[in-house]
């Protein structure tokens, strides 16, 4: 991980992450499982691809998400998203689902969530890498540690932030935000398993609209 990049606003806020011993342990794990052979997912060079396409100062919505996709050439290193050519994982189809009820926005036909990103969503996973075919086989090597010291860093020098939290893992992970500073949705996640009690109907793409638009904050674009 020594070569990987970073965008140089997310290398000043978690400086002291980049130097703690844990993220010493986790490199030198990523490093001794590819020389295993394994196969680990997303792709090195875009294991930070969701604080490149969002620069801190750009943050205006965090989506939170589990493990990266486990499965050949899905993940990218945003959560929830996929690559241009891979199939819609049926969470974000769901995603989709609702982004239409909603805002009425018509599914794309891929599920590369790169302009959201662009926008100054940061789809940011609890856990950053994977081995293939092995979901939650990088749990507890450090990752976590990692993405919640990014959503305190957040929390803390930031104002007026939306926060979307499906799931309980997610919500979890949250538990500590502001919300008399930042903005809060929750609902259950999109899974197929969990979206019919409570993720369909509860809007989330419009409600962080309004709030944008209150706060005087360029409001994201939905549109794929």
């Amino acid at each position: 991980m020594t070569n990987i990049k970073i965008d140089n606003s997310w290398k000043i806020e978690l400086e002291d992450e980049f130097n703690s011993s844990y993220m010493s342990e986790l490199r030198f794990f990523l490093k001794e499982q590819l020389s295993r052979g394994k196969i680990i997912f997303p792709p090195m060079n875009k294991i930070f691809n969701a604080f490149n396409l969002t620069p801190f100062q750009n943050v205006k919505v965090v989506i939170v998400g589990q493990d990266p996709y486990h499965g050949y050439g899905q993940a990218n290193g945003l959560s929830f998203s996929v690559e241009d050519f891979v199939k819609i994982p049926p969470s974000l189809r769901n995603i989709y689902k609702e982004l239409y009820t909603d805002l009425r926005i018509t599914s794309p036909e891929n599920g590369n969530l790169q302009n959201w990103a662009k926008q100054g969503v940061l789809l940011l996973n609890s856990c950053l890498t994977v081995e293939k075919g092995l979901p939650g086989s990088h749990q507890d090597k450090g990752w976590e540690t990692f993405t919640s010291k990014v959503l305190k860093v957040i929390n803390i020098k930031k104002n007026n932030v939306v926060f979307i939290l499906w799931g309980k893992k997610a919500q979890e992970k949250g538990k500590f935000l502001d919300k008399n500073r930042h903005l809060v949705i929750q609902s259950n996640h999109p899974s197929p398993f969990s979206a019919h009690h409570g993720f369909f109907g509860s809007k989330p793409f419009s409600i962080t609209n309004n709030y944008l638009n209150i706060n005087k904050i360029k409001p994201i674009n939905w549109q794929l």
